[in-house]
């Protein structure tokens, strides 16, 4: 795992249910520890990270080029609650966002507008996790 993830991120990370055949999504990546991260445990699988900051993607991608290159990461400037699939992107199995206030229950009528967003980009049975349990905790996807 790279040397730059904290403690507590290499914590969220471990506790995800990550499969190496897995889509995975990253809501708010910031400068894309997290996803590096989950590339690292997938081989077969991919993780796309979405963030609303220009400034963060663009950390993202600098940092991710051998992951974006191997085809497991892809790194989108786009905020959650406008999240559209690309034609022919298949849905995602499993998604989650650490420090992200609209699914965190700061700013819940944002939260209600990606979690419908979420429910249109994942598969039936996908699972969500946020940060806030130990370390982790699960919310429903609504079907």
């Amino acid at each position: 795992m790279p040397a730059s993830a904290s403690p507590r991120l290499r914590a969220i990370v471990h506790a995800l249910p990550l499969r190496p055949h897995l889509r995975v999504l990253e809501i708010g990546c910031g400068p894309g520890v997290a996803a590096r991260l989950v590339a690292a445990r997938l081989d077969s699988g991919h993780i796309l990270a979405i963030d609303r900051s220009a400034a963060a993607v663009a950390q993202a991608r600098a940092g991710s080029a051998e992951e974006i290159a191997a085809g497991r990461l892809i790194v989108r400037q786009m905020a959650a609650e406008e999240l559209v699939l690309s034609l022919g992107e298949d849905p995602y199995d499993l998604v989650f966002a650490v420090r992200v206030g609209a699914l965190d229950g700061r700013h819940p009528a944002l939260g209600e507008r990606i979690m419908a967003r979420l429910t249109d980009a994942t598969r039936p049975g996908a699972r969500l996790f946020v940060d806030g349990g130990d370390p982790l905790r699960e919310l429903p996807l609504p079907r």
